[in-house]
């Protein structure tokens, strides 16, 4: 029997113009690991065990499976359409003028509304590299980042807001200084900044500055996984699942370290996006936020213990000045679109 929870009962955050959004999301990024069928099968289930906030994106090329889940089940009487929360997002390579209306249109048409709730910029550069192409390879499209450049698609944004296209926009995968620099030339400010955040990686700073601005930190990769492998593996690159803090608190609890790290998300106040295809790993994740919640001194622990560890690099090359991948993240780098790079 699936496990079932009441979305009334789910933790709810505000939204800069005062709506409300569930604290707790259903991923459908499932990289190579999974097919199209088996990611929407997942939604439905999971719209069944209770959630209503589903993070989609065009790159992900699933929205058309998905869209067809979210139609048969509102078709159904099971959920309204108003009850749930959807998102989607703008990918690297639709950032010329015209092509972020004609993105959304097509998200739209494969997910079935009338409307998306949030629309992100998937991420602030304009890069795009063909599927299957090799990690040095330089693209003809790469350029580093440019506030004018940004603001450009940023303006596309704002018009799918005016002509009612989406309810609310976003950016993803920003770091301060581009905040700084975009925020103060935005006539529709953010409602929320999706980026990467674990305990392995909590970004204080950029979350602090985001509470700050009133825009709501969106994470994804919760578990610290950009593979997500099943819970039960014996190789896993979850880093996160190896802190002692984290350990300690799940045999505190006697739950899976993977719901640590979920309800310290909930509880710092960021919105997490884990993902699975597993009933019992979804169902799990969603009532972990509804109960038992962590100590005061299990909170302060696993704050302490970040290792300031990106899993979700992209693929990289250097700009000319740049030190490192970290310089060109925060300063003026070049992020080509990959499979590994979608967050």
């Amino acid at each position: 029997m699936p496990v079932c929870v009441d979305p009334d009962r789910v933790p709810k955050r505000r939204l800069s113009t005062g709506e409300w959004i569930p604290g707790i999301g259903m991923g459908t990024f499932g990289s190579d690991n999974y097919t199209a069928q088996q990611i929407s099968d997942a939604v439905a289930g999971a719209i069944r065990a209770g959630y209503r906030l589903f993070d989609c994106a065009s790159v992900y090329s699933n929205e058309a499976q998905i869209g067809q889940i979210f139609a048969d089940t509102i078709a159904t009487g099971s959920v309204k359409r108003e009850d749930l929360f959807i998102t989607s997002k703008v990918w690297n390579d639709k950032h010329g003028r015209g092509d972020v209306l004609l993105s959304c249109a097509q998200s739209l048409k494969d997910l079935q509304l009338d409307q998306i709730d949030l629309y992100f910029v998937h991420w602030p550069f304009p890069n795009y590299h063909a599927p299957g192409c090799s990690g040095d390879a330089r693209s003809a499209e790469a350029v580093p980042f440019s506030a004018e450049r940004f603001m450009a698609t940023w303006r596309q944004m704002e018009r799918l807001r005016d002509l009612g296209l989406v309810r609310h926009i976003g950016m993803s995968n920003m770091t301060i200084p581009k905040l700084e620099a975009v925020l103060p030339l935005c006539r529709i400010q953010p409602v929320a900044l999706e980026m990467e955040l674990h305990p392995s990686f909590q970004q204080p700073e950029l979350f602090q500055y985001c509470l700050d601005h009133d825009i709501l930190p969106i994470g994804f990769s919760p578990i610290g996984s950009p593979a997500r492998p099943a819970r039960d593996t014996t190789e896993s690159d979850v880093v996160d699942l190896e802190m002692p803090e984290i350990i300690e608190a799940a045999r505190n609890h006697g739950i899976h370290p993977a719901l640590v790290c979920l309800k310290w998300a909930v509880q710092r106040g960021q919105v997490p996006i884990p993902f699975s295809v597993h009933e019992s790993h979804y169902g799990a994740n969603l009532r972990t936020v509804t109960e038992d919640p962590l100590s005061d001194d299990e909170m302060d622990a696993i704050a302490a213990a970040d290792k300031n560890c990106r899993l979700i690099k992209g693929q990289v090359f250097l700009w000319e000045g740049a030190r490192s991948w970290e310089d060109l993240w925060d300063l003026d780098g070049i992020i080509v679109g990959s499979s590994q790079s979608q967050g």
